[in-house]
């Protein structure tokens, strides 16, 4: 283990590194305890498993609940599946960041609010759908989900 390891990420791999397929239960605690992945946990990681930093990267940025940064307080998953794309999503998502002040999906400056967009959150009867902080929303419009995440 490389000295670099922080103590919390040296446990996380030792208590996984035993399991068949331990990288995503790895990634999974690494992220439950630090909020995202640490650049500084590549490296431990990757020696662990015997896997190069490049396989390492390409799967943190395959998933997309997997993070690289950090996110915000509170996290806006925006569905653009087809199913929400027939009812609107694209336009409502552009108004909405237009709203928000985004350029795109990410995180408002002052860290309070991250907006991500989702591939499916199963409410495609009541599309456009989006989750704010866990909590399924459906019909949403640009205006409705700007006041859900001002409260």
């Amino acid at each position: 283990m490389p000295a670099a390891a922080s103590p919390e990420i040296t446990e996380i791999i030792a208590q996984n590194q035993g399991l068949e397929g331990p990288l995503l239960p790895i990634l999974h605690d690494v992220q439950a305890a630090f909020g995202h992945i640490p650049d500084t946990a590549r490296a431990p990681i990757a020696d662990a498993l015997n896997i190069t930093e490049a396989e390492l990267h390409g799967v943190i940025s395959f998933y997309h609940d997997i993070r690289r940064k950090p996110a915000g307080r509170h996290v806006l998953k925006v569905c653009q599946s087809e199913a929400c794309q027939a009812m609107g999503s694209a336009a409502m998502s552009d108004k909405l960041l237009k709203l928000l002040g985004l350029d795109a999906f990410g995180s408002t400056p002052d860290g309070r609010l991250t907006v991500e967009p989702v591939y499916c959150l199963g409410l495609c009867a009541c599309g456009p759908a989006a989750m704010l902080d866990g909590r399924v929303i459906g019909r949403v419009s640009a205006d409705s989900l700007a006041q859900e995440v001002a409260q």
